[in-house]
């Protein structure tokens, strides 16, 4: 039996009338040459587009949420079974630090998490419902890890879940097209960032 034949992905989730942009974990550990997570050219490109698809939100008064893996020390740090993610990514190291491509202090709400998902443990359902927010695009990395798990719970919170998928990055196109082939027949709409900015400019229009 195929998926096709399942009736997976036949169903489109579309857009509400007021999306958010949230970003995963797009910071120097990942984005920086200089660490060994950071030396994706795919996640690379997914942050500049990024960035274009977030100043244009900005321009049009969306909300953006943006965060970061950081612990304390070994003691509230989750049991990883990557050594990268283990190392150097406590509170006040550099790799904890948001990439400035991405990051307006000035404008974004900015969140610490400790395990995949941003919605976990944080308090990004609350800002998200504040704002009114009903529709919510998807960006970061990686796309297999971090990204899936963040799909997976704004879906599971009862969002419009929208994935631009030159917006994410992941280790390898491997993991990346086989998770949002899987998400987008399940949980989100996968589009492209061109995309998303056609849509806000409909409803800002609206």
């Amino acid at each position: 039996m195929s998926f096709e034949a399942g009736g997976y992905g036949e169903i489109g989730i579309g857009w509400g009338k007021r999306p958010a942009v949230i970003v995963v974990d797009f910071q120097l550990a990942f984005t920086d040459p200089a660490y060994p997570l950071g030396q994706s050219s795919h996640i690379h490109a997914a942050v500049e587009r990024t960035s274009a698809l977030l100043a244009f939100a900005r321009a049009n008064s969306v909300p953006v949420a943006t965060c970061r893996t950081a612990w304390c020390g070994e003691k509230d740090m989750i049991l990883w079974k990557a050594s990268a993610v283990r190392d150097g990514m406590f509170h006040g190291d550099r790799p904890t630090e948001m990439d400035p491509r991405i990051h307006d202090a000035a404008y974004d709400v900015n969140f610490v998490k400790a395990a995949p998902s941003i919605f976990f443990g944080t308090p990004l359902v609350s800002y998200l419902n504040k704002a009114q927010v009903d529709t919510v695009i998807v960006t970061g990395c990686t796309t297999s890890g971090c990204v899936r798990a963040s799909i997976i719970d704004c879906f599971s919170y009862g969002f419009r879940t929208i994935v631009p998928e030159d917006c994410v990055g992941d280790m390898g196109l491997e993991a990346h097209r086989a998770n949002l082939l899987d998400v987008g027949r399940r949980y989100a709409d996968v589009v492209d960032a061109e995309t998303c900015m056609a849509e806000i400019r409909k409803l800002t229009a609206s």
